[in-house]
């Protein structure tokens, strides 16, 4: 039977190799921190209330997710004694809750929302009490590792400290992902001792106190070990970058989506772009954004997000967009930056046109409305707020302060004056 489903974030570490003031978990791959990425993951799999389990920076963390990520709950580590600590800490969160609980750590940013989905449902599909994710690497070195019986439970994880020979060829490890039945199995998370070297509290106790208990407890072995690539340095997160961006690009190619150099293009996992849409070297295309079909990106465009591109739309050399809306069968061909904007049907914007769109005084942005069919001429920057009207005509050099009318040209422009013999041939 499917239970209510909650899940305890671990984001408490210092992450002490990133060398950073800011908290560890709020480090950006595409421009969302990595507790975002696990939390948006959660959240798809049903989760009804994250607790986040904080520490090192915590203010930090607090404030980014009270004005984010409302279902989330904060719990204050104030001293980091091991995984299975930081559960501890979360239970007074967890009072008299008869669901499942899902457990994972808050620098883990990979992981899909469609793994977790199957992680949980197996877990019910099974009636299991502890669920234990876990991975096949080539090279298992200093994880620990899963050990199964005749019946292919969870008999145990072995840490590569504690294993033979053998034990170390097994290359089924622990994915540091639970599912738990708190109803059943919490008073485990209570019970699990600091007797060894470090005196912490190891989560991975929870599958010795199940077997003795005799809960149902067992493995999950994921599809792709990329998913569990946690974060701990700046060299991981550029790994992570890399995995990010090269699942995204195969990704829209499976769907008809042309990426003319799978190297140099950076595209979010957030953007949307549907088939028969040609998107040319060095692009960089951040945050959220729909693109419609048959438009051509790039090359060198860069895209920082809440941009929706409708079809036939071409965004050229050196062309900057954000917060803006192109209709179809529009250009943006050449030097261009266009920002919260609505650019009509059939627009053709000429090289070197800027939306002036912010006022740094105010701290205010205001928006440009270019209507359908207008032709904005080169080396033009319009003053927001400002709408060009339908079909109107912009000559070259202008700066537009006002609105333009339909149908009308829009024109500034100082009186061209020639100084004959200016130049003294003679000197």
């Amino acid at each position: 039977m499917k239970k209510d489903l909650k899940a305890v974030i671990l984001a408490a570490g210092k992450g002490t190799r990133m060398k950073s003031k800011t908290p560890k978990v709020l480090h950006e791959i595409f421009n969302k921190p990595l507790i975002a990425r696990v939390i948006e993951a959660t959240n798809k799999t049903g989760s009804v209330e994250n607790i986040v389990v904080i520490g090192h920076g915590g203010e930090l963390v607090e404030k980014y997710l009270s004005q984010n990520y409302k279902n989330s709950t904060i719990v204050v580590q104030k001293e980091q004694l091991g995984t299975g600590h930081a559960v501890k800490t979360a239970n007074e969160k967890l009072k008299n809750y008869k669901g499942n609980v899902l457990i994972l750590c808050g620098d883990t940013p990979l992981i899909k929302k469609e793994t977790l989905i199957d992680f949980v449902n197996f877990h019910n599909e099974n009636n299991s009490d502890i669920t234990v994710m876990s991975a096949v690497f080539d090279n298992p070195k200093g994880y620990g590792r899963i050990i199964r019986n005749k019946n292919d439970e969870l008999e145990e994880i072995i840490e590569e400290k504690d294993a033979d020979e053998n034990v170390k060829k097994i290359k089924e490890v622990n994915a540091g992902v639970y599912c738990i039945n708190w109803e059943t199995s919490s008073i485990g998370i209570d019970e699990i001792k600091n007797n060894n070297a470090q005196k912490e509290y190891y989560i991975t106790d929870i599958i010795k106190w199940g077997k003795i208990n005799n809960k149902r407890v067992f493995p999950y072995t994921i599809n792709d070990s990329d998913e569990i690539f946690g974060i701990n340095s700046r060299e991981n997160l550029a790994e992570a970058v890399q995995i990010l961006r090269k699942r995204k690009l195969k990704e829209l190619m499976d769907e008809g989506v042309t990426i003319v150099d799978t190297n140099t293009t950076y595209i979010s996992p957030e953007t949307q772009i549907e088939p028969d849409t040609i998107i040319l070297p060095s692009v960089v295309i951040e945050g959220e954004n729909k693109i419609g079909k048959n438009c051509k990106i790039g090359p060198f465009s860069h895209l920082r997000g809440d941009c929706t591109i409708e079809d036939n739309v071409k965004i050229g050399n050196f062309v900057e967009l954000k917060k803006a809306h192109v209709k179809s069968r529009t250009n943006v061909c050449h030097l261009t930056y266009i920002g919260d904007s609505e650019l009509g049907e059939n627009v053709n914007i000429g090289a070197g046109t800027i939306t002036a769109n912010y006022d740094s005084r105010t701290k205010i942005k205001s928006k440009t409305i270019i209507e359908n069919g207008a032709s904005i001429g080169s080396n033009t920057v319009m003053v927001a707020p400002v709408t060009i009207g339908e079909n109107a005509l912009i000559g070259a050099g202008s700066i537009i302060t006002k609105d333009v009318g339909a149908n009308s040209l829009g024109l500034t422009r100082a009186p061209q004056k020639e100084i004959k013999n200016y130049i003294n041939k003679g000197e």
